[in-house]
């Protein structure tokens, strides 16, 4: 991947770097990811009041400057030194506990969002790159969403989007997301597998690889053995794959989900089809969280992310690793410039 600071594009307009779940680590690495330099305008949604305490407790001597509208950036060009933040209301307490569950943070991650998302329908910002939030904060909260994604796709009206994992070394695009295991089966169809695969081949598409070699993984043991470890392999999962071969896609499988992720790490493949969250994450986790993206595929917006949760356990310590939120900022650049390159 690239590294901060490489990047070939400015955008037009700002990014949107979410804060997060404030009781976590995301204070802390939007700060850190500030003090590097960043190649490209930002304004972060969320607790202002969460940043200001986190530039104190890492002495980190930027001034945050409260933005009414994100187009209110254009009056502050030429100042250095800052942190430009959309503020969320009402201010999180000054005694939030760092490290715990707190449905006020778990509101706060979710209407910075919400706020975020609005500005890139409206055109506002050129992107959005989310720290990470807490589904158990969201929660308590009385909001019953999974995850990120699942906001993102009713927030903007968006019927049809996929997770996608992404490090220097692997490519992996979801089928399934946040169910359970139990709900894999009956919800895999052939239409949903083929938009899988067409949002894959788009995804790698928007980040510069013309004619991708898409794998996909079977969901039995051994692909279903032609049928002896469950049918789903045969029945819904190879029609997929032929309509899109149809369409001109590369698509290949299914191939066992055993050895598939080694064979694309190797070089055989571009992106992974998985047919459910842990075996697609599980790969990709492992090789490192630090450097990894989280990508939403089908918004009409780009959407990076970190790969990583709120690490409750080292909130507020000073030792969070802004690598993941780093490399998250320069994927979203890189998709900007494939984008306005056509």
């Amino acid at each position: 991947m690239m590294t901060l600071g490489t990047t070939p594009v400015t955008p037009i307009a700002p990014l949107a770097l979410t804060l997060g779940d404030a009781a976590g680590i995301g204070p802390e690495i939007v700060i850190k990811l500030h003090m590097a330099g960043l190649p490209a305008p930002c304004v972060v949604y969320g607790d202002a009041g969460a940043l200001r305490r986190a530039c104190i407790a890492l002495n980190a001597p930027l001034q945050i400057v409260e933005l009414v509208d994100v187009s209110a950036l254009t009056l502050h060009a030429d100042k250095t030194g800052c942190l430009f933040v959309r503020p969320t209301y009402p201010a999180l307490p000054t005694d939030l506990p760092l490290g715990r569950v707190d449905a006020r943070a778990g509101q706060s991650a979710y209407d910075a969002l919400c706020l975020a998302i609005d500005d890139a329908m409206l055109g506002k910002v050129s992107a959005i790159v989310t720290a990470p939030l807490n589904k158990e904060a969201m929660h308590a909260a009385g909001l019953d969403f999974p995850g990120h994604t699942e906001i993102l796709a009713q927030r903007s009206g968006t019927p049809y989007v996929a997770m996608m994992l992404v490090n220097d070394r692997l490519r992996v695009i979801l089928a399934t997301i946040h169910i359970a295991l139990s709900e894999v089966s009956p919800t895999l169809t052939t239409a949903l597998e083929l938009r899988t695969i067409e949002l894959a081949q788009q995804a790698c598409q928007a980040m510069g690889i013309a004619s991708p070699r898409i794998g996909v993984a079977g969901l039995n043991p051994h692909a279903g053995e032609h049928g002896k470890f469950g049918r789903e392999d045969l029945d819904v999962i190879v029609p997929a794959i032929a309509q899109a071969q149809a369409q001109g896609i590369n698509a290949s499988g299914p191939w066992p989900g055993d050895t598939l992720f080694m064979r694309a790490r190797m070089g055989e493949f571009d992106i992974c089809v998985a047919q459910y969250h842990d075996q697609g994450l599980i790969p990709i986790k492992y090789l490192g969280i630090d450097q990894g993206v989280n990508i939403t595929v089908g918004l009409p917006f780009v959407r990076t992310s970190v790969d990583h949760g709120t690490a409750f356990d080292i909130a507020g310590k000073g030792v969070a690793d802004p690598s993941s939120l780093r490399e998250a900022f320069e994927m979203a650049l890189t998709m900007l410039h494939q984008k306005n390159q056509g």
